[in-house]
């Protein structure tokens, strides 16, 4: 060429492009092998994973029942006055422990004293009045009996002078008054009875002590005695106090809550179950349970004591409406009560409404 320039070699050229096209197009397959191999990699992986969790769920899976909607529960004692009357003393705190028999609290039994001397001032008299029956009964007899000769005398007297009267020893006026005494006396008979069956009514066969009025005297005895006794307040049960409303010098009233005592070495778990999981859950069934506050390392042993009665949502205080046009299907849950080792919660002491974890083994 005129400028001294070399005219370019098209044959090369072309080979050129065509070896960049062959490296692309082996570059190329050489990438959609390898997706190829990581897909099935993949899907190999898939089917492993879901092949094990198959095979985990037929042989072990299928034979427990879990959840983690568990909380601890106990039957709390609920202290409650059983008299009236100011409180003299309040012996205990919440989170203090009381053994069965120890005292709580003590109210005032000033006026508790009084009711009980009253009710013994009242049997006492009561005890008088049912012996004054006993004796107003005898009296009674004795008068029935006095009556009664007065009758017999009367009698006699009456038909002496009808004898008499035929020949006219007497006069017709001696005769109607004896006639007159003679009905008299038997009228007085027939009141005599009568008053003798009106104390007998008053009084019992079994004695005075059997006597109603006495009974019912003596339960009013025993009675202000109990309330005498019960001014006095002790745990019934082993147990922490908590809730405690009252404090010294208030005025309670009958029935009036105090506090509360959880026993919680009789605590229990009461364990949420999804519907579907409740098919093969039996009472007696073992169950592994382990608890937020202490953590996996510490795992409890325990049996289902029962199923409930209904879900939740059946007894709730407003109770889900399904039969409306916007129904959607909810799982339900029912409770399940796990019944704890009492040596287990010795150890590691549990607290009403703590989260659990309950695994129920439906192989046993």
């Amino acid at each position: 060429m005129a400028d001294g320039t070399q005219p370019p070699n098209t044959a090369q050229a072309v080979e050129f492009e065509s070896c960049l096209d062959a490296e692309s197009e082996l570059a190329k397959a050489h990438r959609i092998g390898k997706r190829k191999i990581l897909l099935r990699g993949l899907a190999l992986a898939v089917l492993a994973t879901g092949a094990g969790a198959g095979a985990y769920w037929q042989v072990v899976g299928s034979h427990y029942a879990s959840t983690d909607n568990a909380y601890v529960g106990a039957s709390s004692a609920q202290i409650t006055a059983q008299t009236a009357g100011p409180l003299a003393a309040v012996r205990v705190d919440d989170t203090q422990r009381v053994r069965k028999g120890d005292v709580l609290a003590v109210i005032d039994p000033a006026e508790a004293e009084i009711a009980v001397a009253r009710a013994e001032a009242d049997y006492r008299r009561t005890l008088q009045r049912v012996r004054q029956y006993e004796a107003q009964s005898g009296a009674a007899a004795a008068q029935v009996q006095a009556r009664q000769a007065e009758l017999d005398r009367a009698r006699t007297d009456y038909g002496r002078r009808q004898a008499l009267a035929a020949t006219g020893a007497v006069s017709a006026e001696e005769v109607t008054t004896a006639r007159t005494a003679f009905e008299a006396a038997q009228a007085n008979v027939a009141a005599a009875r009568q008053s003798l069956a009106a104390q007998a009514a008053l009084t019992s066969r079994g004695g005075v002590d059997d006597h109603p009025e006495t009974l019912a005297a003596r339960a009013a005895l025993d009675a202000a005695r109990l309330d005498l006794a019960r001014t006095v307040i002790r745990a019934p049960v082993d147990g922490v106090v908590a809730q405690r409303r009252v404090q010294v010098g208030q005025r309670v009233q009958s029935g009036q809550a105090l506090m509360t005592v959880t026993p919680l070495a009789q605590a229990y778990v009461d364990a949420n179950f999804k519907e579907g999981q409740l098919g093969k859950v039996q009472v007696g069934q073992k169950v592994k349970l382990t608890s937020d506050l202490y953590g996996d390392h510490v795992v409890y042993s325990g049996r289902v004591a029962g199923l409930g009665g209904g879900t939740g949502s059946a007894f709730a205080v407003i109770p889900a409406q399904n039969a409306t046009g916007n129904w959607i299907k909810v799982v339900q849950r029912v409770p399940v009560r796990i019944a704890l080792d009492p040596a287990q919660l010795a150890r590691r002491p549990l607290r009403v409404g703590l989260s659990m974890n309950a695994e129920i083994d439906l192989r046993s």
